[in-house]
């Protein structure tokens, strides 16, 4: 079926155990703000426009107050069914170049947030799909860097994110870096480089 669809229905498998009161990585968010996240992104434009359009912000702060007073497992269900059918992102095509790797992000995000977490089996498949997904976005991820950036996997095989006079080079699986691009400070990697651009490059704001 898909990275996207595996990482969808484990993230939704893992709210239905652990509840809406459970931490995540998201900046304080709970698993219920990640869940009202997760529907408002899909299946409430309006709302997600009020995060834009000032004139907006009211209507969508009343959608989303709306929908953390849904029923915990209604909210979950919405987030498993996906978007619904006027949605591009509803079509697999699209849903897999845009939805693998944050629903995977978004999995992590519960999991490390648990004590004991560790990494989840290797998954080829889930690996190469993070990477494509990386190598569409890493040079949005590092624009700001002051110093070059490039992202190295276990085969050799590197993404040149960021060129600069000097370079910091981040080893890991795929996935891995592809956490650390989102600024999750769990990402298993590694560095090449001086101590202090490994600094500037750490203390970068990455998320897009």
């Amino acid at each position: 079926m898909g990275v996207a669809n595996d990482e969808r229905r484990q993230l939704c498998d893992l709210l239905d155990q652990i509840g809406p009161d459970a931490p995540t990585l998201c900046g304080g968010w709970t698993t219920r703000d990640l869940a009202v996240h997760l529907v408002v992104r899909e299946r409430r434009p309006d709302a997600l426009a009020g995060k834009l359009v000032k004139a907006l912000a009211e209507r969508g702060e009343r959608i989303e107050a709306e929908l953390r007073a849904k029923p915990w497992g209604e909210l979950v269900d919405q987030v498993r069914q996906g978007p619904p059918k006027w949605n591009p992102l509803g079509l697999s095509a699209v849903d897999e170049t845009v939805n693998s790797a944050e629903f995977f992000v978004h999995h992590e995000d519960v999991r490390r947030a648990r004590p004991g977490w560790q990494p989840r089996p290797a998954d080829p498949e889930r690996e190469e799909a993070l990477w494509k997904a990386l190598s569409r976005s890493a040079k949005v991820f590092y624009g700001r860097s002051p110093v070059g950036v490039v992202l190295r996997r276990p085969d050799g095989t590197e993404i040149a994110a960021r060129r600069g006079p000097r370079t910091v080079r981040i080893n890991g699986e795929p996935s891995e870096l592809l956490l650390h691009a989102f600024s999750r400070r769990e990402a298993r990697v590694t560095f090449d480089g001086n101590e202090a651009d490994v600094m500037a490059v750490e203390d970068l704001r990455r998320s897009v």
